[in-house]
Formats: structure tokens, C-alpha cells, sequence
């Protein structure tokens, strides 16, 4: 059901994209707005992983500089059945991660230091495998698109305030003013609601990859507290990057609402104990006592560090 919900909602995109284009010139604008659209979308295919990791100032870890990171993620996807992502770390206070990239070939996965310092084990690989979800699911690509495409429908919005309103054909002046208020405001409702049945989904691939449901809604929790308490200083400065997160790291929002980016982290949760009590996994488990967080890394960054991962 999610994937039909997405496709509709993209279908829904990029006909509020070529409808701009309509407006602004007929047939031939739509047609423009298409070739703009397959142009802006190559080019985000090839660079998009590449730009949003140089945003938030992530470097690339390996298993000598982050040992147990690296074998945490290894495992996890191996269970998944994914090819070994590259892994990066992020200087940053905030509690958060995220993954990119066009394909499972070449992905990404990307995790704050204030997460790896304020996670158990198990928790951190909840974490993970939310993120290797969404590569698994092909979300990183899909997102990708959604923003290009909503971006867009923002520029062609703006370019209908000047060719427009006095063309024949053209939405004239009223409509055009109009047309730059709500297409960008159309698309960025629908970019929305994708993200959010995204997040849903990798939520409940995630637990069952690493069989315990539970891990990932503790985790949640621990998340959406830190993202409201600690700001996330290169995500305020690349706002559009923020539905890539696994939780809102700009602000908390208590409901599902037309404006979030995430679902209510209180849904998610909801969601998660349901899908224990459905597979049996994570009820009654104990975790670990959180990890202090003395090192610059945590205890997942340090080469010191040889605790192995919950299955090594």
C-alpha cells in the first residue's frame, strides 16, 4: 500500500510540474518543463549523494578509523542482503543519521557523533537499519527526485511572476502571483507526504532486519528529544535537506500535520510495538546501559574501541 501511496503522490508531482508548465506556454511549456525536469534529475542522480554529505561536512570512516561502526553496519547489511555502504561520520552534537545515494551499489550511510555518543549498541543498529531500509527500498533515489522535482516547480512558479502576466496565453498578472504562492506550496505538501509514508516504510523494513522493533523505537525516542534540545547547525543552513533524516533535525512536531517532514516520532513508536507484538521481538528484551560519552566518536568512533556488534 505504501508504494502505491508514493507512486500516486509522485504522479501527483509531476503533474502539478507539467501543469505549471502548461500555464506558463501551452503545450511547448510543458514541454520545456518536461526536458527541465529529465535535466535537473540526471544531474541530481549522478551528484546528489556527493553534495548533501560535502553539506553536512561528513567524512568518510573505515574499519581502522571507526572499527566497530563499520562492522555494526557490515552486519546489518549483510542481513539485509545490501552491499557494503560507505560509511560517514558527522561532527555534530545532534543525535541523527541518514542515508543517500542513487543505488545499493553506491550508497551512503551517515551518522552524526551526538548519535554515536548517546545510543546503546542496540539502538545504534536500530538506527542503521532503518537507514539500510531506505536504501534497500530505493528511497534515497526516489527523495532525490522529489526535491528536484519540487524545486522545479518552484523556479518555473517564479519564472511565471515575469513571462506570465502579460502574454495572451499566460496566466496573466493575478494568476501568476497565485501560481508562484501555490504551486511551490502544492509541491512541497507532496514532497511532504512522500517523505513521511518513506519513513513508515523503512521503519518497519528496518525492525525486521534487525529483528527487534523495539530497538529502533527506543532509539526514536532518544532522537527526537536530542533534536529538540540540540541544534543542528548545517541542517538549519540546508533546510531542504532535512526529510533525508531520520528524525526532523530542525524542529519537533508533535502530530502528523501537512507541514512535517517526518511522522509524529509518538506514531512511529505506536507503530513499531505493534509490529513487536505482530513478530514477537523486542518486548521484554533488555538493553545495555546507554554509552558515556567521553570520546569525540563514542565508543562506535575509536580505534580503541573492539566491542564487537550484536552479532559479530
Amino acid at each position: 500500500m505504501s508504494y502505491f501511496k508514493t507512486a500516486i503522490l509522485l504522479a501527483g508531482l509531476a503533474g502539478l510540474f507539467m501543469g505549471v508548465g502548461y500555464l506558463l506556454g501551452g503545450a511547448g511549456g510543458a514541454t520545456i518543463a518536461l526536458v527541465i525536469a529529465a535535466a535537473m534529475n540526471l544531474f541530481a542522480y549522478w551528484n546528489s549523494d556527493r553534495m548533501v554529505l560535502s553539506m553536512h561536512g561528513a567524512h568518510e570512516v573505515d574499519a581502522r578509523s571507526a572499527p566497530d561502526l563499520v562492522r555494526l553496519v557490515g552486519d546489518l547489511a549483510g542481513r539485509a542482503g545490501l552491499p557494503m555502504p560507505r560509511v560517514f561520520v558527522m561532527d555534530n552534537p545532534q543525535p541523527n543519521a541518514f542515508a543517500t545515494g542513487r543505488n545499493p551499489q553506491n550508497a551512503a550511510v551517515a551518522v552524526t557523533t551526538g548519535l554515536m555518543g548517546s545510543l546503546t549498541r542496540e539502538e545504534l543498529a536500530g538506527v542503521i537499519a532503518h537507514e539500510l531500509a531506505h536504501i534497500k527500498n530505493h528511497d534515497t533515489l526516489l527523495m532525490t527526485i522529489t526535491a528536484t522535482i519540487a524545486g522545479a516547480i518552484s523556479m518555473l512558479a517564479q519564472f511565471g511572476l515575469f513571462f506570465g502576466g502579460n502574454r495572451n496565453n499566460g496566466p496573466g498578472l493575478i494568476g501568476s502571483l497565485a501560481m508562484m504562492i501555490l504551486a511551490p506550496l502544492g509541491a512541497m505538501l507532496v514532497q511532504m507526504a512522500i517523505s513521511r509514508t518513506r519513513e513508515y516504510a523503512a521503519d518497519d523494513l528496518g525492525a525486521r532486519i534487525v529483528g527487534q522493533p523495539m530497538w529502533l523505537a527506543s532509539a526514536l525516542a532518544k532522537i527526537a528529544n536530542g533534536a529538540q534540545r540540540i541544534e543542528n547547525p548545517s541542517a538549519e543552513h540546508n533546510p531542504a535537506t532535512a526529510h533525508l533524516f531520520i528524525i526532523n533535525p530542525l524542529s519537533g512536531h508533535g502530530v502528523d500535520n501537512l507541514f512535517a517532514t517526518h511522522p509524529a516520532t509518538e506514531n512511529r513508536i505506536r507503530a513499531l510495538q505493534e509490529l513487536s507484538r505482530q513478530i514477537g521481538g523486542g518486548a521484554g528484551m533488555t538493553m545495555s546501559a546507554a554509552p558515556a560519552g567521553g570520546a569525540p566518536h563514542g565508543p562506535w568512533g575509536g580505534a580503541a574501541s573492539r566491542r564487537r556488534g550484536p552479532w559479530g
